[in-house]
This record gives structure tokens, sequence and C-alpha cells, in this order.
């Protein structure tokens, strides 16, 4: 039986070497880090908290989906030794000094939801001061997340290493995320066109691509540089395509390597 825990107190009487942060709303794609994380020890603890400090719309918030049964059944299947579910009071117990996310968290993502990295970063810190692991695993899909949480630790000097998880899809293509479940038949139809966009060699065909679906509203399509976040350049090492964009209301996000040089 996975242990459910709760309060700062108890969490600090065991030692996990892996964390895998979550918001909940396990899916397989949560699972792959998990199973990733026992191949680096068998002490791997996931937590669940729904974040208020990186929502700008509280809407969306309370729109987010929260399955606490459901999920430790599947934090158990992937082989987590336990989840961490506390409070809002348990991971912000007093006033909340946010951490600044620097120039790269007002683009792409942040330029359309103002103030998210920074309430990302807040929380990864806390979690991480109160979980301590050695390794902390993340998933691709988000992968601004992804940078700005290397580039914290980096700064930080936190003695943390990040693992990168690849994205999971379904058999269609579709990135596995905890907003598909908002989707209904057609809207998911519609929503393909983001992973078969991401099919083409470069970004006039995939916008091409993407024109051919009404159903998807573009916000972003680039490609950056995966060590800088910024354009692609002469020096480039590893480029990448990223993308955003809404159907019916719900946001999706993808991304995938486009491999080295500019």
């Amino acid at each position: 039986m996975i242990e459910l825990i709760n309060s700062e107190q108890d969490l600090a009487r065991q030692n996990f070497p892996v964390f895998v942060p979550t918001m909940g709303a396990l899916h397989a794609g949560h699972q792959s880090l998990i199973k990733l994380g026992k191949s680096l020890s068998e002490s791997v603890l996931v937590s669940i908290f729904v974040n208020p400090l990186q929502f700008e719309n509280q809407d969306d918030l309370a729109k987010y989906p929260r399955s606490l049964e459901a999920d430790l059944k599947l934090a158990e299947a992937a082989g987590a030794a336990a989840v961490f579910a506390p409070t809002v009071e348990v991971i912000y117990p007093a006033e909340i000094k946010k951490i600044s996310a620097g120039a790269v968290a007002d683009l792409y993502e942040g330029a359309a939801r103002t103030g998210h990295f920074a309430g990302v970063l807040t929380v990864v810190k806390r979690l991480f001061d109160l979980t301590k692991p050695k390794f902390a695993i993340f998933g691709e899909k988000d992968f601004q997340q992804l940078f700005l949480i290397k580039k914290m630790v980096k700064e930080l000097e936190l003695p943390i290493e990040i693992i990168a998880a690849p994205i999971i899809r379904e058999p269609d293509g579709l990135a596995l995320s905890s907003r598909n479940v908002r989707l209904n038949e057609a809207d998911r139809k519609a929503a393909l066109i983001i992973s078969k966009s991401l099919q083409e060699s470069n970004l006039q065909e995939m916008h091409k691509v993407l024109a051919q679906e009404p159903g998807f509203k573009l916000d972003y399509l680039a490609e950056i540089d995966e060590q800088t976040f910024g354009p692609v350049s002469a020096n480039t090492q590893n480029k990448r395509v990223i993308i955003a964009g809404w159907v019916n209301g719900v946001r999706l996000l993808d991304n995938k390597s486009m491999g080295s040089g500019a």
C-alpha cells in the first residue's frame, strides 16, 4: 500500500532520493517519470499539489482536475513509494516571497501567462527544501519550465540533479496532458494537428499544416536554442521547436527536438 504523507513533520522523518513533483490528475506520462525514477532508486516520492501561484486565471485554477484517490493508485502502480499531498498552508505557511524567473520567463508561455513561471519556481524551490532529493524528474513537454528549473538549480547551487524525461504520447500522437480530459471528441481530433505539424522539417511547413485546422488557435510556434532559450544562431548546438495554442479554450503545449546545428 502506497504511503500518503500530508505534513512536513512526517516527510522529514523519511528519505526519498528521487522526487517527482506533479499537480495531480496523473496519467501515463507521469507514470513514465516515476518509472524513470525507479531506475535511480527504489524510494521515489511523488508530490501532488495544485499550486495557486502559477495560475493567473482563477477559473483555470478552479477547473484544474483533482483526483487524489485515482492518483494514488496510478502512482503505486508505477512504483512510487509515497505520495506527498500537502495543503496550501503546508507549502506556504507564511508570507510568500516569489522567486524571480528572469527574462526568459517573459517569453512564449510567460508572455501568455503573466507571473506563471515565478509561481512555478517558487513552489518547486519550496518542494525541494521540504523533500531534499538527490534527483528530481520533470517531463520535456513543458520545455520552458524545464529550462527555467534547471537554470534556478544552477544559479542557487542546489545539490539536486534535474532529470529530463521524454514526452509520452497517445497512439494517435497527442502529447499526454492532464488538460486532455477537457477535450471532447471533436476537440481531440482538432488537437491532433499539433503533433501532425511537428512532423514537418521547418516552421514554414508547420504553419501550413496548422492552417488546415480551424479548431486550433495558435499562440506561438518558434524554434529556439535549447541552451539559451533564445533564437537559433550559428553557435546553436541543439535546437527545438516549441508550440502552444488553444482548442475550444483548452491550452495545449508540445515540442520537438530538431537536432544539432543552426
